[in-house]
């Protein structure tokens, strides 16, 4: 199943099988990742298997939505034209507190005062019926 763009104009995450927790609790403003029913370790992104020790079953558990900046890139000019409006913007690797690292976008702020460690809180942009976006802001 794929997701339909209903008026939202940029590329959506394929839904899969694996994936499609994922997308539902995002739809409940819920960031949530898979939990080793094995070694209980913390996994992401969504799979049938734990990488850590290839035990099959898992469960969904709530993240705090808060973590930190572990890398980013600011884009000032943007390869695809759907995103050309929005440049600059930055693509981040969020670090949540629980360790899940998280590819997203820092928000709410200039792109210039995005610095490594800075602290952030998961925000949710519902941009269709099927998709909703975990994106970051800093934290106030």
């Amino acid at each position: 199943m794929t997701a339909r763009n209903q008026g939202f104009n940029k590329p959506l995450p394929a839904i899969t099988e694996e994936n499609k927790p994922f997308w539902d609790y995002t739809k409940q403003h819920e960031l949530r990742v898979q939990k080793c029913l094995g070694c209980g370790k913390l996994f992401y992104p969504p799979s049938g298997m734990c990488p850590h020790c290839y035990h099959m079953e898992s469960e969904w558990v709530k993240l705090s939505g808060r973590g930190k900046v572990y890398s980013y890139v600011i884009v000032r000019r943007s390869n695809n034209p759907a995103f050309a409006n929005d440049v600059p913007y930055v693509v981040s690797i969020i670090e949540t507190d629980e360790g899940i690292r998280y590819y997203s976008n820092v928000i709410d702020c200039k792109p210039e005062d995005v610095s490594i460690d800075m602290p952030v809180e998961v925000v949710f942009e519902d941009v269709t019926e099927e998709i909703t976006l975990p994106k970051f802001r800093p934290v106030t």
